[in-house]
């Protein structure tokens, strides 16, 4: 097997230090051709002076012979004084260079020069601790402005401290043990819930439900329940072990309610709601993301209630939701979301019961039109069954209508029976046959009919 060579180094950004005196170092991420990752720190000065020893080694790729032969890329030398936003505008021209030096032949990315510069150092590994009233300031760069001229930082940056609630021991080389009490400081917060943190100079993977913060128990990034829900769906099977948590197949379609920072999620499938990983589950039309460490994410991580031994420095902790409440307030949106919903299914078949029924009973009442008449004249309430036809009602007493206003009408010609070919269809009611002229004229007010009279007179 070869000698391992470097396959990529990123720019992260700069830390402040004042230790001995005020500085300022370049956080630069190396990836290694075994898989691994080291986190160096490196002045601007001392990048220069490699850089120049570089060019020393390949003159001719360096330009120094011929010009147009040069492929190493250039590199600004250093400033008499470097301050903040010197530090901050030579971020693009220094992350462009780390590009460049890399995708450069093997001869020179690969050779011991280059490699034995981007080695982990004693001092990488045991970075000097900051004054207790001026702690070291960390600039985090922009992954998406990492190669631009122009460099924009997201400002000063200090990390949370969290405190270790009890023991934990690592799994795997990526993770990192604790001992009750530690403080550690969260450089990543992943919403799978392992968080990735440093403690003095060491770095890892830790299980959020492990971590309290010291100000307060309650968490203010972990948002409220939505029982309204979003459309997940699960990328590994999981199997319940506590009683809170739901059993799931892999390719199922859920409805998360509620994302934890321990990352637990609370999910629901039909009415029920139940904890499950969210290290197994994928936004809905969302692609599956392949390039992930899996080295992480083969297990979730322990759940808090698991916990044994657990020593917190809050007399009063966070209040967790039951589930009991999740079900019962889940349930009761589910009832008031959709109105459509069981009530009305079963209000449904009430409904379209008596429309069903109705033709067959009145089936009778077209055949005899004539008996039906004095039905129709002795109780009121059969009124409006005259006012609201249905659409094709309406179209045909427009012409009779006009007849009878113009005294032309007749008791036949005003009350026809229905052809046989407007049997109602599909279950619908039949439209009852229109009353006669003296029928209306001895149902409407003495207004109405005073209109008529004069109406017929003229």
């Amino acid at each position: 097997m070869g000698e391992i060579y470097i396959r990529h180094v990123e720019l992260l950004g700069f830390e402040r230090r004042f230790i001995p005196s005020q500085h300022y170092v370049y956080m630069l991420l190396v990836k290694w051709s075994d898989q691994s990752e080291k986190l160096i720190y490196r002045k601007y000065p001392e990048i220069y002076t490699f850089h120049r020893s570089l060019t020393e080694l390949f003159p001719i790729e360096a330009g120094e012979i011929d010009a147009k032969d040069r492929i190493i890329p250039a590199l600004p030398a250093p400033k008499w004084f470097d301050n903040q936003k010197a530090t901050e505008t030579r971020q693009g021209t220094l992350a462009e260079y780390c590009h460049s030096l890399i995708s450069l032949p093997p001869k020179i990315s690969r050779c011991e020069l280059v490699r034995s510069f981007f080695r982990v150092r004693q001092e990488d590994e045991s970075p000097p601790s900051s004054l207790p009233f001026k702690r070291n300031e960390t600039y985090l760069m922009q992954k998406d402005k990492s190669r631009t001229n122009t460099s924009e930082i997201t400002g000063p940056i200090i990390l949370e401290t969290y405190r270790a609630i009890a023991d934990y021991s690592k799994s795997t080389k990526y993770e990192l043990d604790l001992q009750a009490g530690d403080h550690v400081e969260i450089v990543e917060k992943n919403d799978n819930g392992w968080w990735f943190c440093q403690c003095e100079s060491r770095r890892g993977w830790v299980p959020a439900s492990y971590l309290e913060p010291l100000e307060s128990p309650d968490e203010t990034e972990e948002p409220e329940p939505n029982y309204e829900g979003e459309l997940y769906i699960t990328t590994n099977s999981y199997t319940a072990v506590e009683d809170d948590e739901l059993t799931l197949g892999e390719g199922e379609t859920i409805e998360v309610i509620h994302k934890l920072l321990d990352g637990w999620w609370v999910v629901r499938k039909g009415e029920e709601t139940g904890h499950y990983p969210s290290m197994f589950l994928r936004a809905k039309g969302e692609k599956l993301d392949t390039t992930r460490n899996e080295n992480l994410r083969k297990a979730p991580p322990p759940r808090r209630s698991t916990i044994r031994n657990a020593q917190s420095i809050h007399s009063r902790g966070r209040q967790r939701i039951t589930q009991d409440t999740y079900r019962r307030n889940s349930r009761r949106y589910l009832q008031h979301r959709d109105p459509r919903g069981p009530r009305q299914q079963a209000s449904q078949p009430q409904s379209s019961q008596p429309e069903v029924s109705q033709p067959r009973a009145s089936q009778p009442e077209v055949s005899q039109p004539r008996a039906s008449q004095p039905e129709v004249s002795q109780p009121q309430a059969s009124q409006p069954e005259v006012s609201p036809p249905q659409s094709p009602a309406k179209t045909q007493p427009v012409p009779q209508e006009k007849q009878m206003n113009n005294g032309n009408g007749s008791p036949s010609t005003i009350n026809p029976t229905p052809p046989p070919a407007q049997e109602p269809q599909g279950g619908l009611p039949t439209v009852p046959p229109r009353p006669s002229r003296e029928l209306i004229l001895e149902r409407c007010t003495e207004h109405t009919r005073k209109k008529v009279s004069i109406r017929s007179a003229s």
